[in-house]
């Protein structure tokens, strides 16, 4: 199936369209206002075509249209109740019964006159003092008891009630955002910048589609950066194919993270396939897609690992137990080959 996918990718788009005749054009432009219903990139007016014959009223007009709602809402008539309501009241009111406690003889404790009065006498925070030296830590909170074993005073000045109270939030500042330059890592890419070794554009959301094909196309011939991380950029398809090219002809990438994007099991199925003619690439991490990427593409995710030796560290997230135990066997071997090369 992918290589019959792969013949439509070098047809003449415009020159189909040269030969096509107006009513073809018209027909054509039909069909494509319906083929993606379901992207949610689009707005919901764009998803489909316009399917109503009826020709427009006039402009939209909010107030006419929210009165005649209200004009059909109070001519329509309420629905009778099976059993009318009344405010009485039926039965009477449950009164809990108030039951008092005995403490039985075998569980009652004496103690000397002085302790009983010396612990009547005592205030709240006098009490949790107390519980703390004897070991009572269900009536402090964690960290007074922990501040008082390891610190040795025990004074606390919010009393029992503090139990309930938590510990302080403490404010952390947003993590600020990536200060890559995507126009100089791009141009630094294309001249084969050899102090560029690593290519970090994480989360940066406004990177456009096209940007992110000419980063992949230009580390095709690129011989120096040995990790680029393009995750949570809104990667569609597209990039993702643009990323297996680059990985079928670029021989010393070893790291590529493509976490968190927009790609779909086709997408990530080319990707896969140029895996298995790629010798470089070390780790790859693709987890954490849109959409689930399916058995298949599991099942070719773990296939690939058992024919790519380079590989040693993957980031994914198997669903299915046949795929996962594949790919974690290929992993260990992985390893255990590059020990061996190290060792030898």
């Amino acid at each position: 199936m992918q290589k019959d996918k792969e013949k439509y990718r070098d047809i003449d788009e415009d020159a189909i369209l040269k030969g096509m005749s107006p009513e073809e054009l018209e027909q054509l432009e039909c069909e494509l206002q319906e083929m993606d219903p379901e992207n949610a990139m689009l707005p919901a007016g764009m998803r489909q075509r316009d399917q109503t014959k009826k020709s427009p009223t006039g402009p939209f007009n909010r107030e006419a249209l929210l009165g005649h709602l209200e004009k059909q809402a109070l001519e329509l008539a309420d629905r009778e109740d099976l059993v009318p309501f009344t405010k009485e009241k039926k039965g009477k009111a449950f009164i809990p019964k108030q039951v008092k406690r005995e403490i039985p003889q075998d569980e009652q404790i004496t103690l000397e006159p002085e302790l009983e009065e010396a612990l009547k006498n005592a205030s709240d925070a006098e009490m949790c003092d107390i519980a703390a030296i004897l070991g009572m830590y269900t009536l402090m909170s964690n960290k007074q008891y922990y501040d008082a074993l390891t610190s040795g005073n025990i004074a606390n000045t919010e009393g029992i009630n503090s139990v309930v109270k938590p510990d302080a939030y403490k404010l952390y500042p947003d993590e600020p955002p990536n200060p890559t330059n995507v126009e100089e890592s791009l141009k630094r890419i294309r001249d084969d910048d050899s102090s560029l070794t690593d290519v970090n554009l994480n989360n940066i959301k406004d990177i456009p589609i096209p940007t992110l094909k000419d980063v992949f196309d230009a580390m095709k011939s690129n011989t120096s950066v040995r990790s680029l991380s393009i995750a949570a950029t809104r990667s569609n398809d597209p990039v993702a194919h643009a990323a297996a090219e680059m990985l079928r002809e670029n021989k010393s990438l070893q790291s590529l993270n493509i976490e968190s994007n927009f790609m779909t099991g086709e997408g990530m199925t080319d990707i896969v396939s140029a895996l298995k003619e790629n010798t470089t690439l070390t780790e790859i991490k693709i987890n954490n897609q849109r959409q689930m990427l399916g058995d298949s593409v599991e099942m070719e995710i773990a296939d690939m690992l058992e024919k790519n030796t380079s590989i040693i560290k993957i980031g994914y997230h198997f669903t299915q137990q046949g795929p996962r135990a594949r790919a974690a066997m290929a992993i260990t071997r992985n390893n255990d080959l590059l020990r061996q090369k190290r060792v030898g």
